[in-house]
């Protein structure tokens, strides 16, 4: 029996295992999920929409199965939520665009709800993005500002703002983030929750991007251990998904306690990113420990230079493919950022996108090579803490987009390798601190080996409450 007496601080493995001794009810459980959203969503804004009848039944459906000791899945009665870039059925995918309709009809599951639906998670409802996630920060034009738990006068991050915050504050357990430049690891780093960016076409996603080979899906959770648990339900293979490399295993966690073997390269800045000073002893620190648990780590940038233009290329040219589909009046509803981004990517040439290509395949080939040296590449997640809220960047920064002060994130968007963003402490303000771990494409495992090695040895600590200032 756990030693934990608050469901709200129960993780999907312990909930699973009181479930099958049933010491507790998924029914219990909801109702518990959904009275917290109720107090505490107002202040975060995480959910845009909570779908409370749909879950409570979903969660009596659960009851019975255990009842009966038929569980229908691995995730069978866990509280869970859906991002709203992704489609749900019986919910809306606004986007958080009003460029979006509200009527509906909401009648298909992406690829990620229905094979969480179908593992039994109980879809809670859907946590609030930037317009069509488009950046670091989530605050949209149709549901307003997703704030930081830890300090509600601050930004969660982006763009899978609102599912860190609902992690934050375990408002469900197990929830669904993108990520095209950063948008799960980002949050993750600024509200002290784990997320992993898993080896592009890991987890099938249908409808396409419009960043489409930047775009990766994963999990957002407390735990390693809960994101390995989802990741075994989503990672498999969707016939939608016309981008998806060939099907594998989901990852296994293997039970080693410590990193003996592993080769880790540690670059404290890329060689050319300013970082807090408090970040980088964090950061610091973390690599000490690593090295503790029997890493072998050598400190080492990975050699290349700042990728921002072909990011850049990539990203403002997806903005302009999903312009391109609205009309003059919807276009004027957009977020002025996105519509700025969306402007400049117009002009691109055909010659400046095949060169952004060109360039994206080059910085593959090099970390192709880095990781024959280096398992697992390990950085600051990101070179600042969470500032305030309603801003794309840092107020007196002298920074114009969001991309600058992400540079540690979207470098391995362009190359599609796995990356995580794990917990490693706290500022002297009390704002969470986030170690990015990366390893080569499709060694996913070892990202979430080095991560759990690390949570299990210097665990973090958790909200019950956000902290409003």
């Amino acid at each position: 029996m756990t030693q934990k007496t608050a469901i709200g601080e129960l993780t999907a493995v312990e909930l699973l295992e009181l479930y099958q001794r049933r010491q507790l009810s998924p029914v219990e459980v909801v109702d518990d999920v959904l009275a917290r959203i109720d107090l505490h969503n107002p202040a975060v804004n995480a959910y845009c929409h909570v779908d409370g009848e749909g879950a409570r039944a979903a969660a009596r459906a659960s009851e019975q199965r255990w009842q009966r000791g038929e569980p229908c899945g691995r995730l069978d009665g866990v509280p869970a939520s859906i991002k709203d870039l992704t489609l749900t059925r019986g919910m809306p995918t606004r986007k958080g665009s009003r460029t979006t309709s509200g009527t509906g009809p909401w009648e298909i599951d992406a690829p990620f709800s229905a094979f969480m639906r179908e593992a039994g998670a109980v879809l809670v409802g859907k946590t609030t993005t930037p317009e069509f996630g488009w950046k670091g920060v989530t605050d949209n034009p149709l549901y307003g500002i997703t704030r930081n738990p830890w300090d509600t006068r601050l930004t969660a991050g982006g763009s899978s703002g609102g599912a860190a915050a609902a992690a934050a504050l375990n408002l469900g357990v197990l929830h669904q983030g993108s990520d095209a430049g950063g948008s799960i690891r980002i949050p993750c780093a600024f509200t002290g929750t784990f997320g992993i960016k898993p080896t592009f076409g890991y987890v099938p996603q249908w409808p396409a991007s419009a960043m489409t080979v930047l775009s990766h899906l994963g999990p957002m959770t407390r735990t390693v251990d809960d994101s390995v648990l989802m990741l075994d339900c989503v990672a498999r293979p969707d016939a939608r998904d016309g981008l998806a490399g060939a099907p594998r295993q989901a990852p296994w966690l293997s039970q080693q306690q410590d990193l003996s073997g592993l080769r880790i390269a540690y670059s404290a800045n890329f060689g050319y990113v300013q970082v807090d000073p408090q970040i980088q002893a964090l950061v610091a620190q973390a690599v000490q420990r690593l090295a503790r648990l029997g890493a072998q780590v050598e400190e080492v940038d990975p050699g290349f230079s700042d990728p921002l233009e072909t990011f850049n290329t990539l990203w403002f040219a997806g903005a302009a493919r999903l312009a391109s589909a609205l009309s003059d009046e919807q276009k004027a509803l957009l977020d002025p950022g996105l519509r700025w981004i969306a402007e400049q990517g117009a002009q691109i040439s055909l010659g400046e996108y095949t060169q952004a290509l060109e360039a994206r395949a080059e910085l593959i080939a090099k970390m192709n090579a880095f990781h024959q040296r280096y398992d697992v590449l390990v950085t600051p997640m990101l070179p600042l803490a969470a500032f305030e809220a309603g801003h794309n960047v840092p107020p007196g920064s002298g920074m114009a987009q969001w991309m600058e002060w992400t540079p540690f994130s979207y470098p391995f968007n362009l190359t599609q390798q796995p990356a995580a963003s794990v917990p490693c402490g706290f500022t002297r303000e009390g704002l969470p601190v986030g170690l990015q771990v990366v390893a080569g494409r499709f060694a996913d495992e070892q990202v979430l080996r080095v991560c759990k090695v690390y949570e299990q040895h210097y665990p973090s600590r958790h909200l019950q409450a956000p902290i409003t200032g």
